[in-house]
């Protein structure tokens, strides 16, 4: 996928009937499918049974079986309610018999009410002055290791530019926090808020569950560490643009019976929060 238009093309299922739809995969660089995908995908089922104007502002999910890419994935969602304000939605993710990913959705009507945020950190660098994974992987690519570098060079339709550039072969601990600026390729003039929101949730699984690798980078690595995501929570909060760079900030406040939990804000580039996620993942070493 190189624009978000071809990604749309992607998280925009085949309906099967009212309540049921049918997806396709494409590949990030990993084995199976990417859990944004599925992610996103299950959003866009949710969103084609809601007819009363309203807007996503939370989901809850997990991840049961890993996907195969050379399946299609179908989705079947659940009216669990509509009420006067909030419609709720459950959505299960099958391939073949194995259910694979469930997923509770609420919806919210438009209403006014208080306003306040955490502010977006500032003591960091701005994009216009850092290395995007494409950059680094041309800079980099034969240094590094052969399953980072094949991940880098994916085309995607994201631009990722991390504040920090990690040196895997430092074998240093590092604090448990990253900071990623990404912007999406192509025009994204038009585009619906339910569409914003389902690229966001697609994009909101990059970057977050590694982050818990790094207290523990001094022996720790993908190549020796089995990691996998469990759950994902996610909150919008307010509308938002896709022409412009966003932060995304993750902070990890524990890893311990190997599983990693982690937290991220999403703000634009001129301060404004728009949504926060949460993820706990498998991060179980490899026995040698």
């Amino acid at each position: 996928m190189k624009n978000v238009s071809e990604l749309l093309a992607v998280l925009n299922l085949e309906e099967k009937s009212s309540n049921s739809f049918n997806g396709v995969s494409e590949t990030v660089g990993s084995p199976n499918v990417f859990g944004g995908q599925v992610l996103a995908q299950a959003v866009n089922a949710a969103y084609r049974t809601i007819n009363n104007g309203r807007s996503l502002h939370s989901l809850h999910s997990y991840f049961l079986e890993a996907g195969d890419l050379n399946l299609p994935i179908t989705y079947q969602v659940e009216i669990i309610r509509d009420g006067g304000s909030f419609s709720t939605r459950r959505v299960t993710a099958q391939q073949g018999d194995n259910i694979i990913f469930i997923l509770a959705a609420s919806f919210h009507k438009e209403e006014k009410g208080y306003e306040h945020q955490v502010e977006r950190k500032t003591n960091i660098k701005l994009p216009e002055d850092l290395l995007s994974w494409n950059d680094l992987y041309k800079r980099y690519g034969f240094f590094l290791p052969k399953k980072v570098a094949s991940f880098l060079k994916i085309e995607r339709p994201v631009i990722f530019k991390p504040t920090i550039i990690l040196n895997p072969l430092s074998k240093k601990d590092l604090k448990p926090y990253s900071d990623v600026w990404f912007k999406v390729k192509g025009d994204t003039n038009n585009l619906s808020l339910a569409e914003k929101q389902q690229v966001l949730t697609y994009l909101s699984d990059y970057n977050i569950l590694a982050a818990a690798l790094y207290p523990h980078a001094s022996k720790a690595h993908f190549g020796n560490t089995q990691m996998a995501s469990l759950d994902h929570a996610m909150w919008f909060f307010r509308d938002f643009d896709l022409d412009d760079w966003l932060l995304f900030s993750v902070d990890v406040p524990s890893t311990s019976n190997a599983r990693g939990f982690t937290r991220a804000h999403i703000h634009t580039k001129d301060g404004k929060l728009i949504a926060s996620a949460t993820q706990e993942g498998l991060m179980r070493p490899k026995k040698k």
